[in-house]
């Protein structure tokens, strides 16, 4: 059984960020599909591990994770041992870091929320998500416009941090027909080795 931990769950793109990035490292993980419609996650035992009450969480042996982007960086600077995906040079590591807080804001306000809207009747603001989720979309898409990857030369946290959410976003009403860069570099992700998908939802129409 592998000491690696995921706590996680089918239909979250936060999880699934975790789950990609272990399976492009080659590391094997026991998936643990907690059972969110019941309140799995607001147990005190998975509280003891996250007092948020939120997943992803990582365990590895004694150490316990929370926040998929801390995730992330962690399993980059333990397991990486070439440093492809998070590189030494600080100018790098900087942009990786931006991307960071752009994934946590404009891409969560955007695609992220549209998503939870439609997919899981999220009591939020629609048309704002809408609003933010293309604004984001062309900004995201001039970014890649002479560029194959979002940091560097080759693929990093930075493209995995982005990556689920911008492929899920038509879940939430988000075409992502007017961005072709966009859509190129999401086939790049999806080529490299030990790519591994995340489920797509049947849309229930009701919540839109």
């Amino acid at each position: 059984m592998s000491a690696i931990k995921l706590y996680t769950f089918p239909l979250s793109g936060h999880s699934h960020r975790v789950e990609l990035f272990l399976s492009l490292l080659g590391l094997e993980a026991e998936l643990i599909n907690l059972d969110l419609a019941n309140g799995e996650h607001k147990t005190p035992e998975f509280l003891a591990k996250n007092p948020a009450g939120q997943i992803p969480v990582l365990e590895d042996g004694d150490i316990t994770l929370a926040d998929s982007n801390a995730i992330l960086l962690y399993l980059a600077n333990k397991y990486d041992a070439k440093r492809n995906w998070y590189p030494e040079d600080l100018l790098q590591q900087v942009e990786i870091q931006k991307y960071f807080s752009l994934a946590a804001g404009k891409l969560t306000f955007g695609p992220c929320n549209a998503r939870l809207i439609n997919v899981f009747g999220a009591a939020l603001d629609k048309s704002f998500a809408l609003t933010i989720s293309h604004s984001f979309l062309t900004l995201f898409n001039q970014d890649l416009a002479n560029k194959n990857w979002l940091v560097g030369d080759k693929p990093s946290l930075a493209d995995i941090a982005h990556y689920t959410y911008i492929a899920h976003a038509p879940e939430g009403d988000v075409s992502l027909e007017q961005y072709p860069n966009v859509t190129t570099w999401l086939t790049r992700i999806e080529a490299l080795k030990g790519f591994k998908p995340m489920q797509k939802t049947q849309v229930d129409s009701s919540n839109k």
